[in-house]
């Protein structure tokens, strides 16, 4: 695939593009040949304002080539429309997938900008029949969105989470199938998979259940959950003064070594079963059989 380098920030990211797709990713480039494991996440895969994050830590960690497309602030709809992103993923021996929060989603109350799924485009006539007194104009963002609906109505906005549930799912279930290979998921999340998830301040990612993940099908093969809490900004991550809020909001350098640390066994081990699966042993002669997909 074709590769654009782009203009690079304070911190280096090394920023780049794939092929004719549109989202900027961080470097360094991949080539996306041979076997390589695609990363797919929002800001915290992206690694923003940490030097090492947490693929490049992986993929010193394991000696597997990691292809980081984590994108700010995405939503499931970004990875689904991409079709840059997608021929990578098919073309990965496995994808490790950051559990997205249910915010940035397309759906029967509101739709999202198609690249920037954290950008709040317009209600649709449910919402508005739903919430009548409320002037959407007002709103750019999916979360000040939500935020202010369920501050204002509770019970009607429970109608909105109970959807977002479900289009979730189903978004989550079509990626899996879509790209058609094995698919880890990396739980980064200011708390875990089991802690209540009702409302925005019981942290991230918003409103994604146990019994959510539970209901994915396909080839998800399992979840590594590496919580975090917000606190101030740790001495290894590099931002300006301007932004020490959206820092403290992120990840550390420490907890993209964690994950990587948990993430590192379970892929080797997936790689290994895979290539052990291209070969039976029969009267004690190793044979192999016909190629099979991850």
């Amino acid at each position: 695939m074709d590769m654009r380098p782009v203009a690079g920030s304070e911190l280096e990211y090394f920023p780049c593009r794939y092929g004719a797709s549109k989202l900027v990713f961080r470097g360094p480039q991949k080539r996306l040949q041979g076997d390589y494991v695609v990363v797919l996440g929002g800001t915290e895969t992206y690694g923003r304002f940490v030097e090492d994050p947490y693929p490049e830590l992986l993929e010193e960690a394991t000696g597997c080539e990691m292809v980081n497309l984590g994108y700010p602030n995405a939503g499931i709809d970004v990875f689904l429309s991409d079709e840059t992103v997608i021929a990578a993923a098919k073309g990965a021996r496995l994808v490790i997938l950051q559990v997205p929060g249910a915010l940035n989603l397309s759906n029967r109350f509101y739709t999202v900008h198609a690249r920037r799924n954290d950008r709040f485009l317009r209600a649709t006539p449910m919402l508005q029949a739903v919430f009548p007194e409320v002037d959407f104009t007002e709103f750019n963002f999916t979360r000040h969105l939500v935020g202010a609906l369920a501050a204002r109505a509770p019970e009607r906005f429970a109608l909105i989470r109970d959807e977002l549930r479900k289009v979730w799912v189903a978004r989550m279930n079509l990626l899996s199938a879509t790209i058609d290979r094995k698919v880890l998921l990396a739980w980064i999340g200011t708390r875990g998979a089991d802690e209540p998830a009702e409302a925005l301040d019981d942290g991230g990612p918003a409103f994604v259940t146990r019994r959510m993940i539970d209901r994915l099908r396909g080839r998800i093969v399992d979840m590594v959950e590496v919580p975090f809490r917000p606190v101030e900004p740790s001495d290894d991550m590099v931002y300006g003064e301007a932004e020490r809020g959206a820092a403290r909001l992120l990840p550390g350098a420490d907890t993209h070594r964690r994950l990587a640390e948990a993430l590192a066994p379970q892929v080797l081990e997936i790689l290994r079963r895979d290539a052990t699966q291209s070969f039976s042993v029969s009267s004690g002669t190793t044979v192999k059989r016909s190629p099979t997909r991850p």
